[in-house]
C-alpha cells in the first residue's frame, strides 16, 4: 500500500488509501452520517464522532464485530460554537464544508494500536518525513482534570526512540485546552494525543511552533482516548469500556501531500485550495466568469482586498460554499429563515454576492457548479448524485430570488444616499454614511457591511458608521435570543430514567405506575413506566385524555417526548399524587381516531404524490391532528388536474379497504430500499417499525411502506372520505397540501353544499343555472374588476379632497413648521388607505399619516411630500408608531407602511405622530 513518490497521488487515492488501511485492520467501513445531526444542540454534523455518540454513552450496543469502524464524514462548521464562515476565502485552510477521516474503537483496541497505526499510515504509507512530526500528550496544569497521561507518553516515547527520534524533542506535553476532550460538562471524556507537522522550509523548528497557532506547524491528526466519566461533583471515574475516537482533516492531508509534491518541496504555499479537490470547480468558475484564479491572498492586516486578491477570495468562497449547499441539500437541509436553514441561505447569498460583485457574474451561475461537483464526488457520496436535479433546482430558485432582493437593496442604497446628501451639512463626520442604513441593507436584503462600505467608497464617502451598525446587530441578536425563548419544556432530572414503554398501539386505556412528578411552568408533569398516550413526534400531535386515582381525576392536556421518557402534561395541581401510585389512564379515543385517520391517509397521500408527480417529490414535513393534516413536499406547483388525480387515487385506495400492517424489522432489512420511505431528519434504532398498506403481514410487499412510529387505523376503509382543501408554497421549492379525512371532510362537503344551496336560493336559480352564471367569461370578470378599481380610486380621490380641510401645522419655532395630516380612516383595506394617501400627496406639501383597519388587522401609511420644508422621514414615523398596533414596518424616507393585529391601538399610534416629529426635529 505504500505510496509512490514518483507521482503525486490524487485526492481519491488518498481517501481510499486511508479507508483501505483500516479495512485491512478489521475496521468496518461505514458511510458518512447525515449532516443533520442527532444531537439537538448541534446545528450541523461537525465531527466524525457525532454518529457514534450513542455507542460511547452505552445507549446503543456496538453493531460491529470486532468493535472497530472507519469512515470519511461530511462536516459543516458554519454556525454555533464552530463557525468558520466569515474566514472562508481569506486564507488557505478555512472551510464551511470538509471531510473528516476517522477510525474508532468501541471497547476494543486502545492507545497502543491507535498510536502505532497512525504513525504507520503517515510515515510508512503516505511517506511523511518522520523528523517533521511531533506528538502531544496530556499533562495537567493548575485546575486541569485528571492526571498525566503516562500510558500514551510511554507508548510514544518507545515508538519515537525506535524510529531514531528524540522523545524529549518530538514529544510535547499540553494542558486541557489542547489535550483533554470532553463531550460535555459531564459524561464520557479522556485525554487526547495530537500529531503535528512542521511545514517550514527547513523543517528544523524543533517543536517550537506546536500549538502556537502557526500555519507553518499544523495539527494533522487527533487521537482521543475516551476512558473516564466526568461526574457532576467534578470527579472522574473509569468507564467500564474504553474507546478510541480519531479525526483527521481530509483536505488538509491532501493539501500537504500535493502542495509539497510528496514532501519534495516545502517552499511552496500549503493551501487546501491548490489541490485537485477544488481544481475542477475553479476551472468551471473561470469558464463562467472569464477570470482566472491565481491563488493570491489578502494581507492579514487588511480586510479590503483589491484587484486579483478580490477575485481569488471570491473563487475560494464560491468553491467552498457550493460544496456546503450541495451536501446539505442532499441530506434534506434546505435554505430558509430560521436556525440551520438560515445559515444555508446566508452561505448561498455570500457566494452569489461574491460572484456578482467580484467576478461579474450577472446571471444565475451557482447551480451550474453542481454538475462538476457531482462528477468529482458523486461516486463517493451517492446521495449527491441521487438528489442532483433537486439540488440544482433549489439553488437556482434561491439565487434568482436573492438577485431580485439584491437589486432592491442596491436601489435602496442609492435612494438613501441621495437623501443623506440632501441633508448633509457638509461636515466631515456627516460624510460617513449612517450605520442604520448599513444595518437595514444587511438585515432586509442580506448585503453585508463590507459591501455597503465598498459601495459608499465608490460614491466618494469614506465609510460607514460601524459603531452604530454593531449596536444594531447586538440589539438584533438579543431580540433573536428572546424570540427563541418560546414555550420550551425545561425538565431536569429525567436523563437517568429508563425509557417509557408506549403501549398505545393496542390499547387506549391502561393501569400504570407513577414514576415521577415534574414541575412545569403551567400545571405539572407525570412520567410513568408505560403509557397508551402517544407523544407529539413525527408530525403527529400528542394525545390528550384523563388520569384517575380513585375518585380524583386530572386532565392530560398534551403528551411530549423528553429524552427516552414520555411526559404527560397535566392541568391543575397534583394534589395527592405521589411516586408509586397506580393510576388509570384513558386516551381521548374519539380524538385519537381522528389523528389515526389523518396519519394513515398521509401515507396514502405520499404514495399518490409519487404516482402523479414524481418519485423525487419527497416529504419535507407534516402535521397530523384530529381535525386536519398538512403535508409538505419538494416539487413545483401542482396543476389543478394533478390535485384532482391525487385526491382520486387516495379515495380509490380507501374504497379498496386495504389492510394496514405495522411490524418491526431489523433496520438492515430496509436500508437502501427505495420502496420503503425513510426520511431526512429521522434517526432510527437497530429495530425499526414499518407501516405497510396492502401486501402480506410482515411481507415488505405493500404498495405503501414507510418507517413510522405513529398510530394508524386498521384498514384504509376506516379513513372515510379524503379531500384536499388547498395547495401552495411555504418556502422556496417547498409546497404544502392541506387536507382532511373522515367526518371532518364530510362536514366540509356538507358546509359547501349548504353554501351552494343558499346561493342558489338567493339568486333564484337551480344549481346548473348557478354554475353557468358563476362561469361567466374571464374577460367579463376582468372588466368588472377594472370598473371596481376605478370606482375605488374615485372614492379615494374624493376622500383625499375632504381631508385637505383637516390639515394642521406642527410649529417648531423660528419660522419652522411642518404641514401635517393625520387621520384614522376607520373601516378601510390596504388599497383604500394607500390610494387616499397617494391622492393627498399630489396636493399636499407636508407629512401624511393615515390608518385603517379591517377583519382584525390594522394598517399604517406615511408619506412625505417632496416640498416638505423639514427633513421628516416616513420610515422613521412608521417604525416609531407601528408597535402600538402590535406590528412593525418600514420603507423609504418618502413612503413607508406598517401593519399589525391590534386595531384598537390605531388611535394611540396616530396620536404619537406630532410628538415624534417634534422630538425628531428638535435638535436640527
Amino acid at each position: 500500500m505504500q505510496m509512490s513518490k514518483e507521482s503525486v497521488p490524487g485526492s481519491r487515492q488518498i481517501r481510499s488509501g486511508f479507508l483501505e488501511f483500516f479495512r485491512e485492520r478489521q475496521h468496518a467501513i461505514v458511510p458518512s452520517s447525515s449532516l443533520l445531526p442527532d444531537a439537538p444542540n448541534l446545528m450541523f454534523t461537525n465531527a466524525g464522532m457525532n454518529q457514534f455518540v450513542p455507542i460511547f454513552l452505552g445507549e446503543t450496543p456496538c453493531p460491529f464485530r470486532p468493535g472497530r469502524a472507519a469512515d470519511t464524514q461530511k462536516c459543516i462548521r458554519a454556525g454555533g460554537k464552530h463557525n468558520d464562515l466569515d474566514d472562508v476565502g481569506w486564507d488557505t485552510y478555512h472551510h464551511t464544508f470538509f471531510e473528516m477521516l476517522g477510525n474508532w474503537s468501541f471497547g476494543d483496541y486502545f492507545k497502543r494500536e491507535a498510536i502505532q497505526w497512525s504513525w504507520e499510515l503517515l510515515t510508512g504509507v503516505w511517506g511523511f518525513p518522520k523528523e517533521r512530526l511531533y506528538a502531544t500528550v496530556y499533562s495537567p496544569g493548575e485546575g486541569d482534570p485528571s492526571e498525566f497521561d503516562r500510558e500514551a507518553h510511554d507508548i510514544w516515547a518507545d515508538l519515537l526512540t525506535g524510529e531514531g527520534l528524540d522523545p524529549a524533542l518530538h514529544l510535547i506535553r499540553g494542558g486541557s485546552k489542547d489535550n483533554f476532550w470532553m463531550m460535555g460538562d459531564t459524561g464520557p471524556c479522556g485525554p487526547c494525543s495530537e500529531i503535528h507537522v512542521d511545514l517550514t522550509q527547513q523543517g528544523d523548528t524543533r517543536g517550537a511552533l506546536v500549538n502556537k497557532d502557526s500555519s507553518e506547524c499544523i495539527e494533522l491528526w487527533n487521537l482521543v482516548f475516551i476512558q473516564f466519566n466526568a461526574n457532576p461533583d467534578g470527579s472522574f471515574s473509569d468507564l467500564p469500556q474504553r474507546h478510541v475516537d480519531t479525526g483527521m482533516g481530509f483536505e488538509r492531508v491532501v493539501s500537504i501531500i500535493q502542495n509539497t509534491r510528496c514532501f519534495r518541496n516545502f517552499g511552496a504555499v500549503i493551501s487546501n485550495y491548490d489541490t485537485d479537490v477544488f481544481a475542477s470547480l475553479f476551472r468551471t468558475i473561470e469558464q463562467l466568469s472569464g477570470k482566472s484564479y491565481q491563488a493570491t491572498l489578502p494581507s492579514r492586516s487588511s480586510r479590503e482586498p483589491t484587484g486579483q486578491e478580490r477575485v481569488d477570495v471570491a473563487f475560494r468562497i464560491i468553491a467552498d460554499h457550493v460544496r456546503t449547499l450541495a451536501f446539505a441539500l442532499a441530506d434534506g437541509i434546505e435554505p430558509g429563515n430560521t436556525d440551520r436553514n438560515y445559515v444555508l441561505r446566508r452561505i448561498l447569498r455570500r457566494a452569489v454576492r461574491n460572484g456578482r460583485d467580484c467576478l461579474g457574474l450577472e446571471r444565475p451561475f451557482f447551480h451550474r457548479l453542481i454538475e462538476v461537483l457531482d462528477e468529482g464526488m458523486g461516486g463517493i457520496f451517492p446521495e449527491l448524485r441521487a438528489g442532483r436535479s433537486r439540488i440544482e433546482e433549489i439553488i437556482r430558485d434561491e439565487e434568482e430570488s436573492f438577485r431580485h432582493t439584491l437589486d432592491k437593496g442596491t436601489e435602496l442604497f442609492q435612494d438613501q444616499l441621495q437623501i443623506f446628501r440632501i441633508y448633509d451639512k457638509g461636515t466631515d463626520s456627516k460624510k460617513i454614511l449612517p450605520g442604520d442604513l448599513a444595518f437595514e441593507l444587511y438585515d432586509t436584503y442580506g448585503i453585508p457591511l463590507e459591501s455597503t462600505v465598498r459601495m459608499a467608497r465608490e460614491q466618494g464617502h469614506p465609510g460607514v458608521d460601524t459603531v452604530r451598525f454593531d449596536e444594531l446587530m447586538t440589539l438584533q441578536r438579543k431580540r433573536a435570543r428572546a424570540a427563541r425563548k418560546t414555550e420550551v419544556i425545561e425538565v431536569t432530572g429525567l436523563s437517568d430514567l429508563p425509557p417509557t414503554r408506549f403501549c398505545g398501539f393496542d390499547e387506549t386505556e391502561s393501569r400504570v405506575e407513577l414514576l415521577k412528578l415534574v414541575n412545569l411552568k403551567e400545571g405539572f408533569g407525570v412520567v410513568t413506566y408505560r403509557t397508551p398516550f402517544h407523544p407529539e413526534m413525527g408530525g403527529q400531535i400528542g394525545d390528550r385524555g384523563i388520569m384517575e386515582k380513585g375518585e380524583e381525576q386530572w386532565q392530560v392536556a398534551d403528551t411530549r417526548k423528553v429524552g427516552n421518557s414520555i411526559l404527560h402534561m397535566m392541568r391543575g395541581q397534583p394534589g395527592s399524587l405521589s411516586r408509586g401510585d397506580v393510576l388509570t389512564v384513558r386516551v381521548d379515543a374519539s380524538r385519537r381516531r381522528g389523528i389515526e385517520r389523518h396519519h394513515t391517509v398521509t401515507h396514502l397521500l405520499h404514495w399518490a404524490l409519487h404516482q402523479v408527480v414524481s418519485r423525487d417529490a419527497g416529504q419535507k414535513g407534516s402535521h397530523v391532528a384530529d381535525d386536519k393534516l398538512t403535508f409538505d413536499f419538494n416539487a413545483q406547483a401542482l396543476e389543478p388536474a394533478q390535485i384532482r388525480d391525487i385526491e382520486q387515487l387516495v379515495n380509490e385506495r380507501i374504497l379498496d379497504n386495504e389492510t394496514i400492517h405495522a411490524f418491526e424489522v431489523d433496520r438492515r432489512a430496509v436500508e437502501g430500499r427505495r420502496d420503503v420511505m425513510q426520511f431526512f431528519g429521522e434517526k432510527y434504532d437497530s429495530r425499526v417499525r414499518v407501516v405497510q398498506i396492502g401486501g402480506r403481514p410482515e411481507g415488505l410487499d405493500g404498495f405503501s411502506m414507510e418507517l413510522c412510529g405513529g398510530t394508524h387505523v386498521r384498514s384504509t376503509g376506516q379513513i372515510g372520505l379524503f379531500r384536499i382543501r388547498g395547495e401552495g408554497a411555504i418556502s422556496s421549492g417547498i409546497r404544502r397540501i392541506e387536507a382532511a379525512a373522515g367526518t371532518v371532510a364530510l362536514k366540509q362537503v356538507r358546509d359547501e353544499a349548504s353554501l351552494l344551496e343558499r346561493l342558489s336560493s338567493l339568486l333564484n336559480a337551480p344549481l346548473p343555472e348557478l354554475e353557468r352564471r358563476l362561469g361567466r367569461s374571464l374577460e367579463e370578470r376582468r372588466f368588472l374588476e377594472k370598473r371596481l378599481e376605478a370606482l375605488q380610486e374615485r372614492m379615494a380621490a374624493e376622500r383625499s379632497r375632504s381631508l385637505l380641510s383637516q390639515a394642521r401645522t406642527v410649529v417648531l419655532g423660528e419660522d419652522r413648521n411642518v404641514p401635517l395630516i393625520v387621520q384614522n380612516l376607520g373601516d378601510a383595506d390596504a388599497r383604500t388607505v394607500q390610494n387616499v394617501a397617494e391622492g393627498l400627496r399630489s396636493r399636499f406639501p407636508g407629512v401624511i399619516v393615515l390608518g385603517g383597519s379591517r377583519e382584525g388587522s390594522a394598517l399604517l401609511v406615511a408619506m412625505v411630500g417632496k416640498d416638505c420644508p423639514e427633513p421628516v422621514r416616513a420610515d422613521g414615523i412608521i417604525r416609531a408608531i407601528a408597535p402600538d398596533i402590535g406590528g412593525k414596518g418600514g420603507g423609504r424616507p418618502d413612503f413607508a407602511r406598517g401593519g399589525g393585529r391590534n386595531p384598537e391601538g390605531l388611535d394611540q399610534a396616530l396620536s404619537r405622530v406630532d410628538p415624534w416629529i417634534r422630538d425628531h426635529l428638535a435638535s436640527r
